[in-house]
């Protein structure tokens, strides 16, 4: 399933975006865009995605 990005902002190396899932219900996803990290989730407020960027510490140095 694709997926249309909006409002896309980027706290550190964490690019935080919300978009619609299959329902029509509004997400909001947090991903590591560091190499190897692998980090990603989806919540359902975008406070809580920023809160998430803001505090991820990626394992790979």
């Amino acid at each position: 399933m694709s997926r249309r990005f909006r409002n896309v902002t980027r706290i550190g190396p964490v690019q935080v975006a919300s978009s619609y899932d299959s329902r029509g219900r509004e997400k909001h996803t947090a991903v590591c865009t560091a190499p190897r990290c692998g980090f990603s989730a989806d919540y359902d407020s975008r406070a809580a995605a920023e809160l998430a960027a803001r505090t991820h510490r990626c394992p790979v140095r």
